[in-house]
């Protein structure tokens, strides 16, 4: 079934509970809730002027750009602008949040692409730009001057982390910075799955580190970069209002999951996968099928963890646990929008100020079915 991509004033898509039609425009299938009709496709670039979205909601408001290759990363500028990484063609490209105008930074030296590593997340802070790629021999984190103007230029990258363990599958590759200031990496087990338990090593890990790569201080292990372990492939880090840290981890046959990370956790991998209630390890606050989720960015807005799925192709809205929660509670009912209608969702990012969200598609990663227009940044109004 077709997808319908069109930006402007897009229906809430809900997981159940849908009828179709087709958008005469495109002859694609598009699909709104029971009892409602999904609005005509506008231009890519323009605002809707449909009213706010309902609370506990997000409706696609307008198409950014289009045509990007294998986008992954995805980081907002102080002054708006959005800087995407592109896993297999090594280039980061700077888009113009009014416009969507694209312009090449160029490609990022040392990157070598293949499976599911290459160049992956992106930070910004201090006029560096932060990337987690894939070596000829790891995964490792750089950073490269950039002062984050339309005619500005990447700086040759300059080692932050190295020796993280690279493979065909599970590099992770995400990396944020904390309220705390420090850079924060998810990484995965490369499918060598005893490394997920093994502290030495950096694979199956978050990472909490300072801007220059060192050990930040209070973590939980004498002289490591190691804050949690036992995940089997980290691709989503968020904070909460309340400083508390969210991962979206990929499951392997059974169960995706949503932890909230707690300084020297374990979370189980692999010798449980999603809740098991064994003491020693951390059950997740949420978990999902993982037809349902495959779970790559997360992000937070309006009191809700957002986490985008990609072979559940589709955007999950879980409301986060009260400021008594630790790690193992339960969280609130989770809620599935736009199933289908935009392909594999790869990365979801919170807006400055938090009142909106910026998603990412990934239908040219070699696992989808690309369409006309394929991939895009989409942006999203938060109810």
């Amino acid at each position: 079934m077709g997808r319908a991509v069109a930006g402007g004033a897009a229906a809430l898509l809900l997981v159940t509970g849908c009828s179709s039609g087709t958008d005469p425009g495109t002859g694609t299938r598009t699909e709104a809730p029971t009892g409602t009709t999904a609005p005509a496709p506008s231009s890519p670039s323009s605002p809707t002027s449909a009213p706010p979205a309902a609370t506990g909601s997000v409706r696609v408001v307008r198409t950014l750009t289009e045509g990007l290759r294998s986008p992954w990363g995805l980081v907002e500028l102080p002054g708006g602008a959005l800087l995407v990484s592109s896993r297999d063609e090594r280039t980061v490209t700077r888009i113009d949040a009014r416009t969507g105008r694209q312009a090449s930074l160029g490609e990022v030296p040392g990157v070598v692409p293949g499976g599911e590593g290459g160049l992956l997340g992106l930070a910004h802070r201090d006029g560096w730009l932060y990337a987690y790629l894939t070596a000829a021999d790891d995964n490792r984190i750089v950073r490269m001057r950039y002062g984050g103007g339309p005619g500005d230029r990447l700086g040759a990258p300059e080692p932050v982390l190295t020796g993280i363990p690279k493979g065909v599958i599970h590099n992770g590759g995400r990396i944020a910075f904390g309220p705390d200031g420090m850079l924060y990496a998810g990484t995965g087990e490369t499918g060598r799955t005893g490394l997920a338990q093994d502290r030495s090593s950096l694979g199956g890990k978050i990472l909490r580190m300072t801007p220059e790569g060192r050990p930040a201080p209070g973590n939980p292990f004498p002289d490591s970069v190691v804050l949690s372990y036992g995940h089997r492939n980290v691709q989503g880090l968020a904070w909460d209002d309340r400083g508390r840290l969210w991962a979206g981890e990929f499951g392997q046959n059974t169960w995706d999951e949503l932890n909230l990370i707690a300084p020297g956790g374990n979370y189980g991998w692999p010798v449980v996968e999603g809740r098991a209630g064994r003491a020693g390890f951390t059950d997740p606050v949420a978990q999902w099928p993982t037809d349902q989720a495959s779970p790559s960015g997360i992000a937070y807005a309006k009191g809700a963890i957002w986490l985008a799925g990609l072979r559940g192709e589709r955007l999950w809205r879980v409301p986060v646990p009260g400021p008594g929660a630790g790690a193992g509670e339960r969280s609130g009912t989770p809620k599935a929008f736009l199933q289908g209608a935009y392909g594999r969702l790869r990365t979801v990012v919170a807006t400055a100020g938090g009142s909106g969200l910026w998603l990412v598609t990934s239908e040219t990663d070699t696992r989808g079915t690309p369409e006309p227009g394929d991939d895009r940044v989409l942006r999203l109004e938060v109810g």
